[in-house]
């Protein structure tokens, strides 16, 4: 399966939902999306005791194609269980498992997500078994570079990952135990695809701009680049990656307006499937990141973070979400400084 622009959008607990994957996709851009990760033992009970589904399965039946989605879970035949019912009953492009989770909630209760990259020998199982369970439907598979800064296996993960079958690679550049703190290793996930014979390397962490985008493709032997926080309050992101990698201008970022009337767009769609309430509290996050390093942005999340219902939110957003007159003051206050510096 060929994935073009090469450029995909990360899976994100509690982000990565239908409703925020139809304003990347309004956009463009992204080669291959993907859901919220599913949690496969959950999957499998919801099953035998006649459930609907999660959430994070909402809109993938019926969503453009191509569209992948993320398992989780440490045991081989559940996994392929829920991959096989992905494939026939969902009809999804990919199948995809984390392994890079650091959650404790995943790692230490579960023993899964990046607490599997202690073990190789498990996930050459969890994949082998997947791949055939799958088989035509590529299963690929996202890692970090090892449990600690102590012990970054990642090479051999990574060989364990190819020789088992998948179809790709994504490699966070951050251990576990790193969390998002300091600085993503772009140059140790180069280091990978000459340890490998044809598995292709997609390379994720702190990609903000489309210039980072074009960068890190072309200067650290990747074959794909996968784009996660940062897109979160600028879903064009991937429209703007996609054209530094293709040569074309860059566009430039919506207008404040713009923005706003974007994540209006966005809190409809997820109080249409949530209601009102639900959908209000659910939105209060992406409102955040709508409107992160803007100015006045603090004073907009502490009056997001409260607001109950559909007349509250658009109130909020009227009155706090930052405005253009704002950034000009901010730009204008920052030339003073330099100058006076200078």
């Amino acid at each position: 399966m060929e994935v073009y622009p090469p450029i995909f959008q990360a899976p994100m607990a509690g982000y990565t939902n239908f409703a925020f994957r139809q304003i990347v996709r309004e956009f463009g851009g992204a080669g291959l999306q993907a859901t919220e990760m599913v949690n496969a033992r959950g999957f499998v009970w919801l099953d035998e005791h006649d459930c609907e589904h999660p959430d994070r399965l909402w809109g993938i039946k019926d969503e453009p194609r191509p569209l992948a989605v993320q398992i989780w879970d440490n045991d081989p035949e559940t996994m392929a269980k829920v991959g096989r019912r992905l494939v026939e009953e969902y009809q999804v492009s990919v199948v995809d498992i984390n392994f890079g989770c650091p959650v404790k909630q995943v790692t230490e209760k579960a023993h899964s997500g990046s607490y599997l990259l202690r073990d190789p020998d498990r996930m050459y199982a969890i994949i082998s078994r997947l791949v055939e369970a799958c088989a035509p439907t590529p299963v690929t598979a996202k890692m970090r570079l090892g449990c600690t800064r102590n012990s970054m296996n990642y090479i051999k993960v990574a060989q364990t990952v190819e020789r088992a079958g998948a179809a790709a690679l994504t490699v966070h550049g951050r251990t576990a135990e790193d969390f998002f703190k300091g600085s993503a290793d772009w140059t140790r996930i180069s280091e990978i695809k000459q340890h490998l014979d044809r598995m292709p390397i997609i390379g994720n962490g702190d990609l903000e701009t489309a210039e980072q985008v074009l960068f890190a493709y072309q200067n650290y032997n990747v074959d794909g680049i996968m784009i996660a926080r940062a897109s979160l309050g600028k879903p064009w992101l991937f429209a703007q990656a996609a054209a530094a990698l293709e040569g074309r201008p860059i566009p430039p970022d919506p207008t404040i307006e713009e923005q706003q009337k974007i994540m209006l767009h966005h809190y409809n769609l997820v109080v249409e499937r949530f209601g009102v309430h639900r959908g209000t509290m659910l939105m209060r996050k992406f409102a955040c990141c709508y409107a992160q390093n803007k100015p006045g942005a603090r004073h907009f999340r502490g009056h997001i973070s409260r607001v109950e219902n559909q007349e509250q939110f658009y109130s909020v957003v009227e009155q706090y979400f930052p405005k253009q007159s704002d950034i000009d003051a901010e730009l204008a206050k920052r030339e003073t400084f330099l100058d006076a510096k200078s």
